[in-house]
């Protein structure tokens, strides 16, 4: 069975260094940059290329601040798999 080839992308300037999505990285994919973003947090930053998309990051963000991409099974172009936004209440995530 091929390795699914993901990819994320994270919004710097908002997040507020929780840490909470390298926690919840099965492939330690992320770690916090030594830099620090306009609000005077160090943010979290995508250091390893071994993605699998799995989406924790992004579930676990409480900022909804991370996307998630994953390889297209033509792997011409990365698909997008997960955004979090605007949540206000308890909400309900499926992903295939």
């Amino acid at each position: 069975m091929a390795k699914i080839k993901g990819h994320i992308s994270i919004n710097i300037d908002n997040c507020k260094g929780c840490e909470l999505c390298i926690v919840e990285c099965p492939q330690d994919s992320l770690k916090m940059s030594e830099h620090i973003n306009t609000q005077g947090y160090h943010y979290a930053v995508l250091v390893q290329d071994n993605c699998t998309g799995c989406t924790n990051c992004a579930l676990v963000c409480p900022e909804a601040i991370i996307t998630v991409y994953r390889e297209s099974k033509n792997k011409t172009k990365k698909e997008r798999v997960a955004v979090i936004t605007n949540v206000t209440e308890n909400i309900t995530v499926n992903v295939s």
